[in-house]
């Protein structure tokens, strides 16, 4: 009932000149040229630091037309524009809009989304690969198993990354001056063509999924299981193709709510793999999340005065509004501190990732320079999700077996 206050405009922080056009936080505004600056800055930061994706290297992207995804997608554009980061074909994979059967979409609905994701993708001048989760069902016995892990140029034995770096840039050089472009897609990556309407799969198919959503007896245990066949669609269709690498565009409000969510789920030894920047329990496929940095917020604004395009579905359909999914309590949790509390997600993330650390969630408001609880996200060790064999790993997230944990162990899956 209280009127709003009336708003004066503000100077970005970073130029000192131009008009704030957003505060990303408290006390950080910014003006759009500065504002695009700092976030492509911010991705080109995250790979250059964590070194993983090499140079002309050709990565695998799982886009489910969500904001975060579609911004990965245009990050990953505007790399490959750069000099020193520039990555090789990005061949794009759409797992996560192809779900309308489960989410209850009608045959009309499925074939309009996948029409308007199909006309996203192809303005990426990327090749890509829409899948549908019914697909899940054909997958081979193999995908619960981990591939053998390739030989890698990251490795000791291969070249250092500036050594790649140096002979990129020289390659590059070298195609300016014969008059080449940079390299393409192959002819592997490039779909023999896709039909002018996305088909849909088999009704036989879809109410077979359907059967095995209705199954699983909570919104809970639906929502994992959705997860693990998106992640196994993913995975499997990176080794299909001959992809090592594949980002994923999850941001740092959705990893967060990852966390809580496995703390709850009896997960928390497996943080850091289902949470940190590199995933590699498949073995011959690594998972990237370049986007852990960014809020929801800043990818929300990014999207908005740049103009990505985004496709939305509905959330995943369940009767029981009164009693929703952990994930959904979870996210609702979170978000709503957010709005009291502008930096909830980056403390329960940053600050308070482990219950065992010395911050826990009490972290908020520390002032310890360094603190012994601060950053416990990022110091998560990907250790207790090795398995020394293959009778200790779980069939399902294909993570180590949790048994040694004495009157508290075991793993949920």
């Amino acid at each position: 009932d209280r009127p709003c206050p009336r708003s004066h405009p503000r100077t970005c922080m970073k130029c000192g000149q131009g008009t704030a056009a957003l505060v990303i936080r408290v006390g950080d505004p910014f003006c759009r040229g500065c504002f695009r600056e700092y976030f492509v800055h911010k991705f080109r930061a995250m790979l250059g630091k964590n070194r993983v994706i090499f140079p002309g290297e050709k990565v695998l992207l799982a886009v489910s037309g969500g904001p975060a995804s579609c911004a990965m997608v245009r990050q990953v554009q505007e790399v490959r524009v750069g000099v020193r980061g520039a990555l090789g074909a990005a061949l794009v994979l759409s797992p996560g809009l192809p779900e309308g059967a489960v989410r209850r979409q009608s045959p009309e609905q499925r074939e309009q989304t996948l029409a308007q994701m199909e006309t996203l993708l192809q303005a990426t001048g990327f090749p890509y690969h829409l899948i549908h989760l019914e697909e899940a069902l054909e997958l081979p016995p193999s995908i619960l198993q981990p591939g053998p892990e390739r030989a890698s140029v990251s490795r000791p034995s291969g070249p250092s990354y500036k050594e790649a770096v140096d002979s990129f840039i020289q390659q590059q050089r070298q195609d300016r001056d014969t008059g080449t472009s940079l390299p393409g897609h192959s002819s592997q990556d490039t779909p023999a063509g896709p039909p002018a309407t996305p088909r849909l799969p088999d009704a036989a198919q879809t109410q077979e999924l359907l059967r095995a959503f209705e199954a699983a007896g909570t919104a809970t245990a639906r929502e994992e299981l959705l997860e693990m066949l998106r992640t196994h669609l993913i995975v499997q269709t990176a080794r299909d193709r001959g992809y090592a690498k594949v980002m994923m565009g999850e941001s740092l409000t959705r990893v967060a709510i990852k966390l809580l969510t496995n703390l709850s789920l009896g997960r928390g030894a497996f943080l850091a793999v289902d949470t940190g920047f590199t995933d590699q329990r498949h073995g011959d496929v690594m998972v990237v999340r370049p986007m852990r940095d960014y809020t929801s917020k800043e990818i929300a604004f990014y999207n908005f005065f740049f103009g990505v395009p985004t496709v939305i579905v509905p959330p995943l359909f369940t009767k029981r509004r009164e009693k929703p999914s952990i994930h959904q309590l979870v996210e609702r949790f979170l978000l709503g501190l957010q709005e009291e509390f502008p930096s909830t997600i980056s403390t329960v993330y940053r600050y308070g990732g482990s219950v065992g650390g010395a911050g826990g969630l009490g972290g908020v408001g520390c002032t310890h320079n360094p603190c012994v609880g601060c950053r416990t996200g990022e110091k998560l060790s990907p250790e207790p999700a090795k398995a020394s064999s293959e009778s200790q790993r779980c069939l399902l997230c294909l993570c180590g077996l949790d048994i040694d944990g004495g009157e508290w162990g075991g793993h949920w899956g």
